[in-house]
């Protein structure tokens, strides 16, 4: 999915085309088209699908994509592409979308319309039975929601950049994450707005009240942000890992860096894999997770090149994968890796069997500091040393005044990859931590994580941390981030309030990353407590999510004494 211009934070399915193709005149002769042929789900509504397919006697193995981005018309390359290797394909509205019948309502009805779909494709005159399906971002998520029904048809699975809780894609940290799902969720609701209005919108308060901005109601985002906690409105809306026993399906999970699913598609193949009820299937759960942002197979991303390697051709690695599955032909599949990474720094790619590596050897690296780590010309170190005595950094939060995003896990709002942070950290509400120049390469591969203890004057609060590269000429390169929201540090369905002036100790999950530290190059680690648009600003009040129309200012306090070492758990990979 991509920002068009024009429209408010529009976006659109990433399209991997599978195949070289023949000559359009050679395919317009090849392929049989239908279009909006309808199907009924199991309450009565009507989907809108468009067929294509090889002549001849048949029946062909079938690609099956279900869409919210409009299933388009009889010239889809992609859908031509695979009738020319004779396969059928079927690309469907989803559930209010298109030509379909029913309510749009994301997430809500993808599960049981996905299967009640590949029930009917499976038993068309057309298909040999055997379905495979294809599709990123939201069509990445179509085929999560319906795997765990089972359907008999169903032989192999393609998701890039994919999902499988709504949840989690709405809230990380207990923070909204507000850039997606008020972008994503009003632009494919209806809304538009011009770009220079975007930031204007995303400001908007209060948030419960998001969609009066627009002159057609989008009644579900009100309903996200009336839904902070991970409730059964979510579980409704989401696959969770208990489903993962009833995947019986080989899964090629295709994700990047810096997308913002990158840490869900190394999890999903991982909990089939220790968790499926087919053990056959829990050996046939592969990942292939590059240097990508939510638009997959390209070289450059954000600032970046991380050169030749780091393009691949998506469509001949589908095409081993459906021919192997669908077709049983032997392309080699079994014989790939679980796991296959790109280290960036190294630019290069290595193939593991599990992941988080078993090698992994969790090593702190604590914040240092004489209490005057603010901005990137302070004080603030970085080092193995565990810190002696008491020590301290503070700086102010001001939400009017937001820690601006630069980069990073983003679909909307602003720009994903890595980015230059130079200008952030020349802010005073962000402490920034730096090692000494490596002497030796340090890989840093795996989830990362920072143990923060902080304390602030508000009753609740952010606190967010970066992981930056900082290479030789002092360019400081975003590799992953994360935040916490305080009334959300122990729970995600009871949430606690902070006393003020009172120190906590902070659980902040960075996701995940692969990066090799060159000698020369240094670590850093950046502290604030916002990443806007990216995620909602804190108000600081402690009322009810999404109502507040005011914003207070909070004072922050970070620890990194002896008693209450701040760190950043980095998963090293000794080479």
């Amino acid at each position: 999915m991509s920002y068009r211009p024009g429209s408010f934070l529009l976006l659109v399915p990433t399209v991997v085309c599978l195949l070289p193709t023949t000559s359009a005149r050679a395919q317009d002769e090849a392929v049989i088209f239908e279009a909006n042929v309808m199907m009924t789900t199991r309450d009565g509504t009507e989907l809108a699908a468009n067929i294509f397919r090889p002549h001849g006697d048949g029946p062909f193995p079938t690609i099956l994509s279900r869409t919210p981005y409009g299933k388009g018309n009889e010239k889809n390359g992609q859908a031509r592409s695979y009738v020319s290797q004779g396969y059928a394909m079927v690309i469907q509205d989803c559930r209010g979308r298109g030509d379909s019948q029913g309510l749009w309502d994301p997430f809500r009805y993808d599960a049981h319309d996905g299967f009640d779909t590949q029930e009917w494709v499976g038993k068309q005159s057309w298909c040999n039975g055997k379905i495979g399906t294809a599709g990123g971002s939201y069509v990445g998520w179509t085929q999560w929601a319906a795997a765990p029904e089972g359907s008999q048809y169903l032989k192999a699975m393609v998701p890039i950049v994919p999902f499988c809780n709504a949840y989690d894609l709405a809230y990380d940290g207990g923070a909204f994450q507000l850039a997606l799902m008020m972008g994503w969720g009003s632009a494919v609701g209806g809304a538009r707005m011009a770009p220079d209005k975007i930031l204007g919108a995303l400001r908007f308060l209060p948030l419960n009240d998001f969609d009066d901005q627009f002159d057609n109601e989008v009644f579900y985002l009100e309903e996200w942000v009336k839904h902070p906690i991970d409730d059964d409105y979510w579980r409704q809306r989401g696959i969770g890992h208990e489903a993962f026993d009833h995947v019986t399906v080989p899964v090629l999970n295709i994700g990047g860096w810096y997308d913002i699913f990158s840490k869900v598609t190394l999890e999903m193949s991982n909990g089939v894999r220790s968790e499926s009820n087919n053990r056959p299937v829990r050996r046939n759960q592969f990942c292939v997770i590059g240097p990508w942002a939510h638009g997959v197979g390209r070289r450059k991303v954000g600032a970046l090149d991380f050169g030749p390697e780091a393009t691949m051709n998506l469509g001949q690695l589908q095409k081993k994968w459906f021919d192997y599955w669908l077709r049983d032909q032997d392309t080699g599949v079994e014989e790939w890796p679980a796991f296959q990474i790109f280290v960036m720094g190294e630019n290069k790619w290595r193939g593991e069997s599990e992941w988080p590596l078993k090698r992994t050897e969790y090593t702190p690296f604590y914040l240092h500091s004489r209490g005057n780590a603010a901005d990137i010309s302070g004080d603030g170190v970085l080092g193995v040393d565990k810190p002696d005595g008491s020590a301290t950094d503070t700086f102010m939060y001001d939400p009017e005044n937001p820690t601006p995003t630069a980069g990073g896990n983003n679909l909307a709002g602003a720009p994903a990859g890595p980015f230059d942070q130079t200008l952030v950290e020349q802010r005073d509400d962000v402490l920034v931590y730096t090692s000494a120049p490596l002497t030796e390469a340090v890989e840093v591969t795996g989830p990362v994580q920072m143990i923060l203890y902080a304390s602030s004057s508000a009753v609740d609060t952010d606190f967010t941390a970066k992981l930056v590269d900082v290479h030789p000429d002092g360019k400081a390169y975003n590799l992953c981030d994360g935040i916490i929201r305080a009334r959300w540090r122990k729970s995600r369905t009871k949430p606690e309030l902070i006393e003020p002036g009172e120190s906590y100790r902070y659980e902040i999950d960075l996701w995940v990353t692969s990066n090799l530290f060159k000698p020369g190059h240094r670590i850093r680690v950046e502290i604030s407590s916002s990443n806007f648009p990216r995620f909602d600003r804190n108000p600081n009040s402690g009322l009810p999510f999404g109502s507040d129309t005011k914003l207070t200012s909070a004072t922050q306090t970070i620890f990194h004494g002896a008693e209450r070492p701040s760190h950043i758990l980095l998963p090293v990979i000794p080479r």
